[in-house]
């Protein structure tokens, strides 16, 4: 091959006396400012490794800052049962949710709605936030809290227009062993079983008497706990949506966050069931037959058992039953 030739067909380089020219040298591919394989490799191995150190602090971040809003719900909606109770000669607001109480005119068959309930129907299952906000019904603490999102935690189930509940004994659901045949609460030593009356908050005090719940679904009805058996109520199974934990109220005023103990209280098995008025919305119950005599589901550890009797002692103000282990409740 001659020198011109290779001149043509290869580029620069000094070949004896000839220059000639270099193709695919090795300078004119690599660019000693690019990354590397390997570089690039470690580069997303510790981006992936920063992701996965910040979305949980994230997450948590996130529900805290929620947390934070229930928690604040809690306490407006206590406030306003207080100034309900006040308004009424310390009266409790009937805890049941959506019905009321009437007289029944024997004559006519009419109902006379004597006792609103705490939580209108506006706030059951409603189609739509317009149809809610639109619906007068809203419940006999409305004229104290006029703002339809404070009646539901932001980490409620979705299309839920209110989560929170107060507890049974709170003039409530009536409970096997809590009251008397005129309706009144049952008093064991200084403490009321079911709270009807401000001055019924004698022993525990008011700091230790829970009032609402957040149970992240509508509400069937005032949060129901037994007082006579340690078993958690079919339709009333443990909350567990704020981080395996539930917040709830006090009477007097503060709202407090506990995180459950056992594993048994957060893995307790739960079912869908869907209402009737909008089947596209479910909630969730404890699953297992629902027959006449069944108790719901008993814990069977030790911390399953502490987190149905804080929150039964708390609800009621004492325990209606002993372990084997154990002396008076």
């Amino acid at each position: 091959m001659c020198a011109q030739a290779i001149v043509g067909t290869l580029g620069s380089k000094t070949m004896g006396r000839h220059k000639v020219k270099i193709v695919n040298s090795h300078s004119s591919i690599v660019n000693p400012k690019a990354f590397t394989l390997i570089e690039l490799l470690v580069v997303i191995a510790v981006i992936a490794l920063l992701l996965a150190l910040l979305i949980p602090v994230l997450r948590s971040a996130k529900e805290r800052a929620y947390r934070a809003v229930c928690l604040s719900n809690l306490r407006q909606l206590t406030l306003a049962w207080t100034a309900y109770a006040t308004e009424y000669d310390s009266k409790i607001v009937l805890g049941d949710p959506f019905s009321g109480r009437g007289n029944i005119n024997r004559s006519t068959g009419r109902v006379t709605i004597v006792e609103e309930s705490w939580l209108g129907t506006a706030f059951y299952v409603p189609e739509c936030r317009s149809e809610l906000i639109e619906d007068p019904n809203k419940g006999a603490l409305w004229p104290w809290i006029q703002d339809v999102d404070i009646y539901r935690c932001p980490l409620g189930l979705a299309g839920h227009a209110a989560t929170y509940t107060p507890v049974a004994s709170a003039n409530g659901k009536n409970v096997e062993g809590t009251y008397l045949p005129n309706g009144m609460g049952r008093r064991v030593g200084s403490t009321v079983l079911k709270l009807t009356s401000l001055t019924d908050i004698i022993s525990p005090g008011g700091g230790q008497r829970a009032v609402f719940i957040d149970t992240g679904q509508t509400p069937i009805d005032s949060f129901f706990v037994y007082y006579l058996y340690p078993n958690w109520k079919r339709y009333n199974p443990p909350p567990k949506h704020h981080h395996n934990g539930v917040t709830l109220s006090m009477a007097d005023g503060h709202a407090e966050y506990w995180k459950w103990k056992g594993h048994e209280t957060i893995n307790i098995p739960l079912v869908r069931l869907f209402y009737s008025k909008n089947p596209n919305l479910f909630y969730e119950v404890v699953d297992g037959p629902d027959v006449p005599g069944c108790k719901g589901y008993e814990p069977q550890t030790e911390d399953g058992m502490y987190d149905l009797r804080r929150l039964q002692k708390a609800t009621w103000g004492r325990l209606g039953y002993t372990l084997d282990s154990e002396g008076v409740p």
